[in-house]
């Protein structure tokens, strides 16, 4: 039994991953004798703001609710939102007082990367661009940080586990230890050993700059390995230099010894800048800690209405909302007794404590990807990071 600092599932479905404030509350609330029937909305902002975020952490957030007295709306997984609610949640205030900070947690965190991820995407959209992020963050968040990068297109994924949880094939081909591990010199024994060691399907891609020169490294993998299909260069950013230079030049050197199918996949710090900078010289992309060390949300849970009435603290709009796509792309917050211009966003999720919400990651993707294009998301936009992005 591991002595992992993991707080286990089932302390999150029962409502004990809370601060204590809320036992409090549950303790007041009770010897008082009240429990009123609430309406509670989700928000990070309460008008538009043209700061776009990819919403994502609605699969896990809405198992908080199964067999709860309560209904909850949202906007789907692979929606865009700059501002208003993204969940609407509606019972008796008991049900679901402890769960706020695990639901916060949940949509937060996970908005955050899939936001970063979608940045990364639209930065090289014809590009392959997989998800290399895993070693930034806690282990037991792997499959979350996956899936978020899987929501916002991104074409693959490498940690095992995470993909066992996700239902995901997770890729890879080799790290530096695997060429240190044969000696200085000796780098083509070991792109030649990964050739006859792994499956037929696992793509030929030699890491090209672990003790020489980068070009000089992939013209000798070129020659050394039949069919290669990549050189990786991951260069650390101390000895870089100029990276597009070192790219172009190499893309030059292979195509000139008769190397023209042989891929450039960058890796290594990689952002939507050097991706804007370097996507019609390389193939492919593997982004990390742009992605895994990116800003959770700041959502906040408020109560908008009490046993029907209007209620709201200072700085936030009271009363129940929907929220629109318009057809130039807005993105419109309303009362919800009055109707708005286009599509409503929110949908029904849980229903007396039942999930009634089908959850299908490429099904998401898609949407992102068509949102993205409506409201116009793009990262040739100046940004100051995830969710910086101008319409």
């Amino acid at each position: 039994m591991s002595n992992f600092d993991i707080v286990p599932p089932a302390a999150i479905a029962a409502g004990d991953a809370t601060d204590a404030y809320f036992d409090r509350t549950v303790e007041t609330l009770e010897h008082a004798g009240k429990n009123p029937t609430v309406v509670a909305e989700v928000t990070a902002s309460q008008f538009p703001s043209d700061d776009w975020y990819l919403f994502a952490g609605l699969k896990d957030a809405v198992q908080l609710f199964e067999g709860r007295d309560v209904t909850v709306d949202a906007i789907p997984e692979g929606r865009l939102f700059d501002g208003g609610p993204v969940m609407r949640i509606t019972g008796p205030y008991l049900e679901f007082c402890r769960l706020e900070t695990s639901l916060l947690g949940f949509l937060s965190h996970a908005t955050g990367m899939a936001t970063a991820a979608l940045e990364a995407r639209t930065a090289a959209p014809d590009s392959v661009v997989l998800s290399f992020g895993s070693r930034h963050v806690h282990p037991s968040l792997g499959a979350m940080l996956e899936r978020c990068a899987l929501l916002a297109g991104l074409d693959g994924i490498s940690n095992v586990a995470a993909g066992d949880v996700i239902g995901a094939e997770a890729g890879g081909t080799m790290p530096h230890a695997l060429v240190i591990s044969f000696g200085r010199g000796n780098q083509e024994a070991a792109w030649q050993a990964f050739d006859e060691a792994v499956d037929d399907d696992v793509p030929r891609v030699a890491l090209c700059d672990t003790y020489d020169d980068e070009i000089e490294e992939a013209l000798r993998a070129a020659a050394a390995v039949p069919d290669l299909e990549s050189v990786r260069i991951d260069t650390t950013g101390s000895r870089r230099g100029d990276f597009e230079h070192i790219l172009r030049e190499l893309r030059w050197k292979l195509d000139r010894r008769g190397h023209e199918d042989v891929g450039i996949f960058a890796s290594g710090g990689i952002d939507p800048a050097a991706m804007r900078e370097l996507r019609d010289i390389v193939e492919g992309f593997g982004v990390g800690s742009y992605i895994s060390n990116a800003d959770p949300l700041d959502f906040a849970l408020d109560i908008a209405e009490v046993d029907g009435d209007l209620a709201a603290k200072r700085g936030k709009l009271d009363g129940k909302k929907e929220v629109y796509r318009t057809p130039t792309g807005e993105h419109e917050i309303r009362p919800a007794d009055e109707d708005g211009d286009g599509k409503a966003l929110f949908e029904r999720v849980v229903e007396d404590g039942e999930i009634v919400a089908s959850f299908d990651t490429e099904v998401a993707a898609e949407r992102a990807r068509t949102d993205a294009a409506s409201v116009g998301f793009s990262a040739t936009a100046e940004s100051d990071g995830p969710g910086g992005n101008r319409r």
